[in-house]
């Protein structure tokens, strides 16, 4: 089975919702309301942090996924990406000193 049909999807509360509310195309109080329900249905599903690891590693733009909106994964793409470039320069070999 690909990662794209995981099983987990088949257990998502967001099954019987209506899938518009996942993807708000209105702007404004519209949208952000048709988001905060679909947030809702997030957060009483057993499935949400497996369906936010998927939108996260798929790069999902787009929609509400494991209860967070594209603008929340953007923010925690870019943290991540940041401590991990911090890792990697703390990591870094320090050249030996060579003046003499």
């Amino acid at each position: 089975m690909s990662y794209f049909a995981s099983e987990w999807r088949e257990s998502g509360a967001c099954l019987t919702a209506d899938p518009e509310l996942f993807f708000p195309v209105a702007a404004g109080a519209v949208g952000a309301r048709q988001a905060d329900e679909a947030r809702r249905i997030c957060a009483r599903c057993g499935v949400r942090s497996e369906c936010l690891q998927f939108a996260l590693d798929a790069g999902e733009a787009h929609g509400v996924w494991g209860g967070t909106t594209p603008d929340e994964r953007r923010r925690a793409r870019r943290k991540k990406l940041a401590a991990q470039r911090s890792a990697a320069r703390r990591q870094a070999p320090v050249a030996p000193d060579t003046a003499a």
